[in-house]
């Protein structure tokens, strides 16, 4: 009986898996990385194996350079039973505190830390692992301008762990830019080390509490879900989400809602954009393009083909949008790089076309004029019912072509009309204080007199056949300047 007891002995002594020399290549192999241990002991009961505290985490392929990271505690168990059975398996391995910092894409330090060739550190461990538990976790991503984006990664389970084996994961964290809470689960692998960009991926998420203010000028709270498979270098991703309080700076605040078919490069962060429907009010914006590079530029193709011009302003303005009424858009959109001190709307490019074919003006008073003005371009008299605010009536078109650069809208062939009358203007509206320059031609029904009342109609009689064109009326030069509640149109014969 003493012989088998010592022979017993003997034999788990020697297949011990927990030695050191053992545990070192194990945990080196599950966190692709070279680990220097501060202290380390065996634990017997319940189960056999180890912990361990201080460790320093170095990359394989260049554990000379300084470390990538360190875990404060890791604790790692197996079973009586696969420890008998001589079975190379671990049960659980817990490590709390991971803290990781990966040098900025594409820097010096970057391509010394992840060399050509060190995917295969990522493989995997030749020893099975039941399940990976890693809490209190913290992922640094280096910016080149010295700045960090951080990521809280509150729980990271993974099932299965082994070279070659498809990986189960559950993941908690919290986003850097916008800040909100990750939730997901699904598959990974197998890693492909030759190729990590093909290891497939597959499983289901939810982006909640996002802090669209992070993101330039926008405010508004995101909620979303979906769902995403494919391979770690393309994964398509077909989601939708919620933001009932969505604003530009100091705009009114809208309820959107959109769905995404996307596709996310995880090894380096671009996003393609193949098809997105944002919903607000009575309008749809198409949307298509992508988001690419690091620092982030945003490119993007966006098309209304019905939808409310109030729709699309009320975000952007702080009191009741100027202009009601069916609109028509396609714009190209281009988002440079956040940097300091530029705001969102220095930072945004856009050209396009626009039509908005029966417009409605919301402040009554400039409504009442400009109905009374298309009454006496017509050759008329001026109206006297009155315009009501609460519903406006239709009294004019609008259709141009817009660029905007640094905040400013340019103008370019911009057409005004209502009936008598049609306006054709060039010029600049501000879009941070909604000021307005813009030059151009009136051309109307009627002859000059009839553009103003009065003892100023009298006064122009003589000045109409200069202005007077074949099978027209007049065409008077303008020009249109001022903000919000005081713009101003002046004609120049005026001056």
């Amino acid at each position: 009986m003493l012989f088998v007891l010592a022979g017993l002995a003997w034999l788990l002594n020697s297949q011990w898996p927990y030695r050191y020399k053992k545990v070192k290549p194990m945990l080196e192999s599950v966190f692709a990385s070279h680990i220097e241990f501060g202290k380390y002991r065996r634990i017997y009961f319940p189960n056999p194996g180890f912990e361990a505290d201080h460790l320093t985490l170095r990359r394989d392929t260049a554990p000379n350079l300084p470390p990538v990271g360190s875990i404060e505690h890791v604790r790692v168990e197996g079973r009586w039973l696969d420890l008998l059975l001589l079975r190379k398996r671990v049960q659980r391995v817990e490590a709390d505190g991971l803290h990781v910092v990966i040098p900025p894409v594409g820097s010096e330090a970057n391509h010394q830390d992840f060399p050509k060739g060190s995917a295969a550190d990522f493989a995997g461990p030749t020893m099975k692992v039941g399940e990976l538990d890693i809490y209190n976790a913290l992922l640094d991503l280096m910016r080149t301008d010295g700045q960090r984006y951080s990521f809280p990664i509150w729980r990271l389970v993974m099932t299965n762990v082994h070279r070659g084996d498809e990986v189960g994961f559950r993941l908690k964290m919290r986003n850097a830019v916008p800040m909100g809470d990750i939730e997901a689960e699904g598959k990974l692998g197998p890693l492909r080390p030759d190729d990590l960009g093909q290891s497939p991926v597959s499983g289901h998420f939810t982006f909640t509490g996002v802090r669209l203010q992070d993101v330039g000028a926008l405010r508004g709270v995101l909620q979303s879900r979906g769902d995403f498979h494919g391979a770690l270098g393309g994964i398509e991703v077909e989601g939708s989400g919620d933001v009932p309080d969505f604003a530009v700076g100091d705009g009114q605040s809208k309820h959107v809602r959109a769905t995404a078919q996307v596709a996310v490069n995880a090894l380096n962060g671009d996003v393609t954009l193949h098809a997105v429907d944002l919903h607000t009010g009575a309008t749809d914006v198409l949307a298509k393009g992508a988001i690419a590079g690091s620092p982030a530029t945003t490119d993007l193709d966006i098309m209304v083909r019905r939808g409310r011009a109030e729709d699309l302003l009320q975000p952007f303005m702080r009191s009741r949008a100027p202009v009601t009424g069916p609109v028509q858009l396609h714009s190209a959109a281009h988002l440079a790089p956040a940097a300091a001190g530029r705001k969102f709307l220095e930072r945004l490019t856009m050209s396009g076309h626009f039509d908005i074919p029966q417009e409605k003006i919301t402040n009554r008073q400039t409504a009442k004029s400009l109905t009374a003005f298309s009454e006496r371009a017509q050759g008329g008299h001026e109206p006297t019912q009155d315009v009501s605010e609460d519903q406006p009536q239709p009294i004019s078109s609008l259709t141009g072509d817009v660029t905007i650069r640094d905040g400013v809208a340019h103008a370019k062939a911009l057409t005004f009309e209502l009936p008598g009358a049609a306006a054709h203007l060039s010029g600049d509206f501000d879009l941070r204080n909604q000021h307005a320059d813009l030059t151009g031609d009136l051309r109307m029904q009627a002859d000059l007199s009839h553009a103003a009342t009065g003892f100023k109609s009298i006064l122009l009689k003589p000045f109409a056949p200069f202005f007077h064109k074949k099978h027209a009326g007049a065409d008077v030069p303008i020009r249109v300047t001022g903000a919000p509640h005081r713009y101003r149109v002046s004609q120049n014969v005026l001056k």
